[in-house]
């Protein structure tokens, strides 16, 4: 089949996707009309009237009833999410007039939950564009398709190949649909629980709310160009952290609670890898401010502790700037981001599950190389035998992932420092690079309007590339210069 014939067949879920977009972006209407933002209101309905347009046309195309290929589905999904930032991009351009490629920019922050900014001025823009900004970051946090699979009534081979092809892979329930719908009931009480906790602090519900959307999400923005700091609140850093820590953990772990298993939820390893992790970072990042930048021990603390929560959960919130931090503290901070929340979590970077696979591999490997080759090595994670075939794909599958993170992040390393090297530090290059990967969005000085729009470009597939964890861009790339039978 051509190009096209792959297309039609799964054209129409991809309208479907796009149709319930359009209902979910509706929500930032009613923050225009609660705040009598009418001249607002055009500018963002044009999101919800584009989504739909384009969805319903889509859902016009003749298909057939063959199966869609993996191919297909892995570059359908990386189509839906670039379609996503393009159209939401819409409101920054009328409203706050900033240049298209700036506004892809925002948007494909928002919807990657990385957090990275173009704009400026944050406290004089309208409540309906902050909103925006928020929300973008609260959905996509569990996944445009997974929302979209939550909402339809049916769960063909379609829909579970889109919803894997999202770098999403739960399975709490027989069917797609019903997975979908218990995790965004999960997502939507640990926002509620979340708002309530955050309140405590003493801000008010819109901010709450707004800072809930980003930190649940692990997403970052802010409603001030200042973030976290613009408040000033060593309470609210508290509160948050616990949020931020909520969004990093497996979902899968709410559901075990759910039915009153306790005990499996700290017997996890990814929970425990990443408390673990958070705690190494507050202690690494507390001393090199307290030993080598002199800080006040209770500042050194605040901003250790707040930080390496951050970075290790990829939320990107930041109580303090570091462009002033010591290049050793920056690049360990450069690893928390790699390393990234639980898979399964709204989380980004590598993500712990796959760094447990791949150390478990290797050590399995040894043990292999170095005993008799009569004897049979077991592969076990999580406490059950793997057979051989299924391990070695795994593993191998977790390894290119990872190897193919690292060549991206040396590549585009490369190419900023060609556009913009002369003007920054290289640490701070290597910093922003990982941020925008890994969607984690804190910042330590390159990402700004200054920048070239080669490199803007640059990093709204870097953003991309990282929310979808590389292959399905692969795949499309290859699926559209070589066809998808090849891809």
């Amino acid at each position: 089949m051509d190009r096209t014939e792959h297309f039609a067949i799964i054209a129409r879920d991809i309208g479907a996707i796009l149709q319930f977009l359009a209902l979910a972006s509706t929500v930032p209407l009613i923050v225009a009309i609660i705040y009598s933002e009418w001249d607002v209101f055009i500018p963002m309905a044009l999101v919800p009237l584009t989504f739909f347009i384009l969805g319903s046309f889509l859902r016009t195309i003749p298909h057939s009833n063959k199966q869609a290929r993996l191919s297909v589905a892995l570059s359908a999904v990386a189509m839906i999410w670039l379609i996503s930032a393009l159209i939401g991009a819409i409101p920054f351009y009328i409203v706050c007039e900033m240049p298209y490629i700036d506004c892809v920019f925002e948007a494909m922050s928002g919807w990657t939950t990385t957090g990275l900014t173009m704009t400026s001025g944050l406290e004089d823009f309208p409540k309906t564009i902050l909103f925006w900004r928020s929300f973008m970051q609260w959905l996509g946090g569990m996944g445009i398709v997974a929302f979209t699979v939550a909402m339809v009534n049916r769960s063909g081979l379609v829909q579970r190949g889109l919803y894997r092809s999202e770098a999403r892979s739960e399975a709490l329930m027989p069917s797609v649909v019903d997975t979908g719908a218990l995790m965004w009931k999960i997502y939507g009480i640990l926002t509620l629980t979340g708002i309530g906790i955050v309140m405590l602090s003493g801000v008010g519900l819109w901010d709450a709310t707004n800072l809930v959307f980003s930190a649940i999400s692990s997403g970052g923005f802010t409603m001030y160009d200042a973030g976290i700091a613009s408040y000033n609140n060593p309470f609210l850093e508290i509160l948050l952290i616990p949020v931020m820590i909520a969004g990093a953990l497996p979902f899968k772990l709410y559901y075990v609670l759910y039915a009153k298993r306790i005990f499996g939820f700290f017997r996890d390893m990814q929970t425990i890898f990443l408390l673990a992790i958070i705690a190494f970072g507050i202690m690494v990042i507390t001393l090199d401010l307290f030993q080598i930048l002199s800080l006040l021990l209770p500042d050194s603390i605040r901003y250790g502790l707040f930080m390496a929560v951050s970075a290790a959960t990829s939320t990107g919130f930041q109580n303090t700037g570091i462009s002033y931090w010591p290049h050793a503290t920056i690049i360990f901070l450069s690893v928390l981001m790699v390393i990234g929340g639980s898979t399964g979590s709204t989380a980004g970077g590598i993500k712990l599950g796959r760094v447990q696979v791949c150390y478990e591999g290797l050590i399995w490997w040894f043990r292999r190389i170095f005993i008799s080759g009569k004897a049979v090595i077991p592969f076990r994670h999580e406490g059950r035998i793997i057979p051989k075939m299924i391990a070695e794909y795994e593993i191998s599958k977790n390894m290119l992932i990872i190897i193919l993170y690292i060549i991206i992040l040396f590549s585009s390393t490369i190419l900023f420092l060609q556009f913009e090297g002369q003007f920054y530090d290289t640490s701070h290059i290597i910093f922003d690079v990982i941020s925008a990967m890994s969607n984690n969005g804190m910042s330590s000085g390159p990402i700004s309007p200054a920048i070239s729009n080669e490199s803007k470009i640059l990093f709204i597939l870097l953003m991309w590339l990282g929310r979808l964890e590389v292959i399905p861009i692969i795949v499309l790339v290859v699926g559209l210069l070589k066809g998808f039978d090849r891809a």
